[in-house]
């Protein structure tokens, strides 16, 4: 058995949302982090002295944190969010309305009834109406709430004046949301020394990004490109600044050794994106590792990294050990990221029981442990987002890190270390002369450059850098009358947050949020910013948008009574005409790395049966050898048709309660798989009480994991009602099972 040195690396990083310009916040990402997560992910390795963790701190995240520790802040959604309720205007009201429930409904919402309750009153009457006919307790009891859910579960359950507002839960008072506006500055200014506190303790490394968070690649040649994908539409003529990328790296240096008293050993490039001129200039600086993803890795050593049914990659002893590159005189050694692992954490465990997800992934490290012998110590790296995940996950994901922390921990096979002291206790490294250009995700650059909104954002960026440069030639050809030093400092600092990697990230059609329009606008105004400092007109291009603003799903409610026929087929093209449906357009994620096996759901009421059809891609029913199909009502009581397959065909189903599990209920249920997956569910089965809807989820499970779920965030809702062709809103049938 080779021992294990498990390297765990949490990337903070949020995007730089304090306008140059004004120095207000555009948006309260970074300080509602701060206080759910930033801190809390630290604050948890003190139960775990065994465990040592890195994490890599955006710079441009962390001046954000050192101003909101400052409590001098600029924040309107923090001042709107404690503003006194009688003294709201119809804007505010409209605008606590559209933020306030901006979070997990699962996770964070419903953790309080109230705040459900304000959620599904606002929804049932439309935005605009909601502002009109909530009262100032509804407005208080909002206020607080919204806060109250992005504060960390240690806080929640330990601090006494949180702990007091959370139990409370309704009916707050002006000094109540006083009481929290004064915690939350408070807590705001502990973060950044629990950071300094836990790598004097050495038990964390913490690392570094380019300054605000650029492709360095892309900065370096946007030709680059196209070695990864030879059809990537490119900005034309190139964006070509590699002094820039060695600017963003060298701020990030200097405010790192201010911030945290020494240099950082270490760089996380902005979304793992390498090449060989950007890990160059890295280490010309001082960068002794870096670290992006195995699809990096397989593409510069022409391998694959296939996993078979346990989870064990083919090509295990390359992926397993870090990797050495020499330029000159400088060197840099590189970690590669198990992207299967990863992904399990932040994709896959937030559906499982904490317990049992900490102890899948024990098991899996202790079969990598078991079957990977190549002599040497394995070095396995586990990357990721610090802060996204675990509002997907009950009680922020705490309770799983805790167990896993727990079980590493007293393992004797595995040495949870930081990066630098893995490499340390790795020794030699085998060396390679080229990196394969690319970033983490699907080993390419096309999420910031593959679409024609990605063009257009850098030539906007490219122009606006010329215009500078122009300054720049200006002052040093000593014409006048030449920008001073202040004009071109502001500029340039315009341009370098303009530079970094999340306006592109929101661009084209992979990811959307319900910011989209305000991170294209804050791209633009920074770039806007660039031409007001030196005294020019910004181009009437900066005053369009760049995002085309994207449809999140396909929604369409039941227009007639269904009669189906249960057969795993679509009998005829009548049968499911009139049927709800749900059809998601695969961006309705911000995170990105998500598997799409559901197409679509359809759904629709008979006399005395509710009917459920379930749509997967071409080709996803044949692969699926231990599969589930888990069709979730969640009314009075919940209730769970599961579906079970074998290589695409039924091998069994069964209805599940909290009081009772009935095995193949044929007067009950009826289930079908053959192109698509058909159900139909006695009226008998539901508890529905004077309700006036009942909400639905479908999920695919394979090998014991959540592998797909519609919808990917929240509920289905379900009205009932002859007007909703369902139901009548009615007591519950008598007659149940």
């Amino acid at each position: 058995m080779n021992p294990l040195h498990l390297v765990v690396l949490w990337h903070m990083h949020q995007p730089q949302y304090r306008d140059p310009a004004t120095g207000r916040y555009v948006l309260p990402w970074t300080r509602l982090h701060a206080l759910k997560d930033y801190w809390g992910m630290v604050r948890v390795l003190d139960e775990f002295p065994g465990v040592h963790a890195t994490f890599n701190v955006v710079p441009s995240l962390a001046a954000q944190l050192e101003e909101y520790a400052s409590g001098t802040f600029d924040e309107p959604w923090f001042a709107l969010a404690f503003s006194p309720a009688d003294r709201l205007t119809a804007e505010d009201k409209a605008e606590l309305v559209a933020r306030g429930f901006q979070a997990n409904r699962e996770n964070l919402i419903r953790r309080w009834p109230r705040y459900e309750e304000l959620q599904e009153r606002a929804q049932s009457a439309g935005e605009m109406a909601a502002s009109r006919v909530f009262g100032l307790r509804d407005w208080r009891d909002l206020q607080v709430l919204s806060q109250l859910a992005w504060m960390d579960e240690e806080y929640l359950a330990c601090d006494p004046e949180v702990r007091r507002l959370s139990e409370k839960g309704s009916d707050y008072s002006e000094a109540d949301k006083d009481a929290l506006r004064a915690k939350q500055l408070e807590l705001l200014a502990r973060v950044l020394p629990e950071y300094r506190r836990a790598q004097e303790s050495g038990q964390i490394e913490i690392s570094t990004t380019p300054f605000y968070h650029p492709i360095l690649p892309l900065l370096c040649d946007t030709d680059i490109a196209r070695v990864a994908n030879p059809g990537t539409p490119l900005p034309h003529p190139p964006f070509r600044h590699p002094e820039d990328a060695r600017e963003q790296l060298l701020r990030a240096r200097v405010y790192h050794e201010r911030l945290f008293g020494r240099p950082p050993a270490g760089l996380w490039p902005s979304e793992g994106s390498v090449s060989d001129q950007a890990l160059a200039i890295a280490a010309d600086l001082g960068f002794r590792w870096f670290a992006t993803d195995e699809g990096v890795l397989g593409r510069t050593l022409n391998i694959g990294f296939g996993r078979d049914a346990a989870g064990i990659p083919s090509n295990a002893e390359s992926l397993y050990s870090p990797l050495r590159l020499s330029f000159g005189k400088s060197e840099i050694s590189g970690l590669f990221r198990d992207h299967y692992l990863s992904d399990l954490v932040g994709f896959v465990y937030s559906r499982m029981d904490a317990g049992a997800a900490a102890e899948d992934l024990h098991r899996r490290l202790r079969t990598i442990t078991e079957r990977v012998q190549i002599g040497r110590p394995l070095t396995l790296a586990l990357i990721l987002d610090g802060e996204n995940a675990w509002e997907y996950y009950p009680g922020n994901g705490r309770e799983f890190l805790r167990q896993f922390y727990r079980r590493i921990q007293n393992d004797p096979d595995i040495r949870p270390l930081t990066v630098s002291e893995a490499l340390q206790a790795a020794g030699d490294a085998p060396s390679v002369e080229h990196i394969f250009p690319a970033s983490w995700i699907n080993a390419n650059f096309d999420i910031w450059i593959g679409h024609s909104e990605d063009v257009k954002g850098w030539n906007l960026l490219r122009e606006a850098r010329d215009f500078y440069a122009a300054a720049m030639d200006k002052r040093a050809r000593g014409d006048q009358p030449a920008p001073t030093d202040s004009q071109m400092g502001v500029a340039l600092e315009a341009l370098l947050a303009a530079e970094g990697s999340d306006w592109y990230w929101w661009f084209g059609p992979e990811n959307s949020s319900a910011n989209d329009a305000e991170f294209d606008a804050f791209f633009r105004k920074l770039l806007s910013e660039v031409y007001r400092a030196l005294d020019g007109e910004a181009p009437d291009a900066l005053a369009e948008p760049i995002k085309r603003q994207p449809v999140h799903a396909e929604t369409l409610a039941p227009s007639a009574f269904l009669e189906v026929r249960v057969d795993g087929r679509e009998s005829s093209y009548f049968e499911w005409m009139g049927a709800g449906l749900y059809s998601p357009d695969q961006r309705d994620s911000s995170m990105h790395g998500r598997v799409h096996l559901l197409r679509q759901v359809h759904y629709g009421f008979g006399p005395d049966y509710f009917y459920v059809r379930a749509d997967v891609f071409e080709g996803v029913l044949p692969g699926l050898s231990d599969a589930e199909f888990r069709v979730t009502i969640r009314s009075e009581d919940e209730l769970r048709v599961v579906v079970r397959l074998t290589a695409g065909k039924i091998a069994g189903y069964m209805v599940e309660t909290r009081d009772y599990c009935l095995l193949g209920p044929d007067e009950m249920v009826s289930v079908a798989c053959d192109r698509i997956l058909e159900v139909s569910i006695s009226r008998k089965l539901f508890r529905l009480g004077r309700r006036n809807a009942f909400s639905m989820i479908v999920a695919l499970w394979e090998g014991g994991l959540p592998v797909d779920v519609i919808p990917a965030e929240g509920v289905l809702d379900v009205p009932l009602g002859a007007e909703n062709f369902a139901w009548p809103i009615e007591d519950p049938i008598a007659n149940r099972y």
